[in-house]
């Protein structure tokens, strides 16, 4: 997959970032780069290779330590006020924030 300084100028918009030319065209030639190992990487066989959970497992054991999925926290009107008590904007307990969506 290669990009073309169009995409890099779509993405840069996206990003509200202001690239020079010498900039994109940098940018274009890493991007490009990285994509190439990206697909380098995908053509090797990895057929019968098992995740890792970490990579140092992959030279010795390593116990995964897991904890209970509770809640930690409780839950309540007071804790919520609380919470938005420094929020600029609140309405019926949801933080209100200013459109960014074109």
């Amino acid at each position: 997959m290669a990009l073309t300084s169009h995409d890099v100028q779509r993405i840069a918009m996206l990003a509200r970032l202001e690239l020079s030319p010498a900039e994109s065209d940098t940018l274009l030639t890493q991007l490009n780069g990285f994509f190439d190992i990206v697909e380098r990487m995908r053509a090797v066989d990895t057929t019968g290779v098992e995740p890792l959970h970490t990579p140092l497992s992959a030279v010795q054991d390593v116990a995964l330590r897991l904890r209970e999925d509770a809640v930690s926290v409780p839950r309540s009107e007071d804790a919520r006020t609380a919470n938005q008590r420094s929020a600029p904007a609140v309405d019926g307990g949801l933080f209100l924030v200013p459109r960014v969506i074109e």
